[in-house]
């Protein structure tokens, strides 16, 4: 067998991209959902209720200080054992849960400080006219908090589209779920692996250069 075969490593690239499709649906199912998890906990945290913060806080601490595979293995092959009606749960919903929750634990952070950043007398206008809590949240100051932490929210983006390559180890069929089968199949490990390695830098880097000009527009139209 030659060392290095590059007609194979051409060859296979365009099954592994077959699942390009499925890496992102991941990525962006579990971005919008841990994004709507992220802005709730970020508004209970600011009412600075002492039991609700120590309970979000254990939240955050178990989904930022666990590893991802760790929790994937936990909540689809461990937590069926306690919950036998989880069987029904399958491997992609599964990886969704888990990367939805880890995600806005990290995301409820950004989201929380950005608030912070905000200038406390919107708020105290807002409420001086009549406006509830939360109406003056989701009116006045979320959008320009999330305005302020888009650079993070699409680092954690990426950061998804990366760790959605974990996925396969619970059975789902991806990326890199297609290029270990490539591999078995063949034996061409490297090709194989060098593949999956030089389409996950070309994704992410063109996800880097789309922040980079989002973040330039909204700088213009602010």
């Amino acid at each position: 067998m030659d060392k290095f075969s590059f007609s194979y490593a051409v060859k296979i690239i365009p099954i592994m991209l077959k699942y390009l499709k499925v890496t992102l649906e991941l990525a962006t199912v579990s971005m919008i959902i841990g994004l709507i998890i992220a802005i709730i906990l970020s508004m209970l945290l600011n009412k600075k209720n002492k039991v609700i913060d120590k309970i979000i806080g254990l939240y955050i601490s178990f989904f930022r200080g666990v590893p991802m595979i760790a929790q994937l293995f936990l909540f689809y092959l461990g937590l069926v054992q306690i919950f036998p009606s989880m069987r029904v749960i399958t491997a992609d919903q599964a990886a969704i849960f888990v990367f939805s929750l880890s995600s806005s634990a990290f995301m409820c952070e950004s989201i929380r400080a950005s608030i912070l950043s905000i200038d406390r007398g919107q708020m105290e206008a807002a409420l001086s006219i009549n406006m509830t809590y939360n109406q003056a949240m989701v009116r006045v100051i979320l959008p320009q908090a999330i305005r302020v932490a888009i650079p993070t929210l699409f680092n954690s983006f990426i950061n998804l589209v990366k760790d959605s390559s974990l996925a396969f180890t619970i059975g789902v069929t991806e990326m890199i779920a297609a290029a270990q089968m490539e591999a078995t199949a063949t034996f061409r490990y490297l090709e194989a692996f060098l593949d999956i390695a030089l389409v996950y830098w070309i994704l992410v880097s063109l996800l880097t250069y789309i922040q980079k000009r989002l973040e330039v527009k909204m700088n213009k139209w602010y």
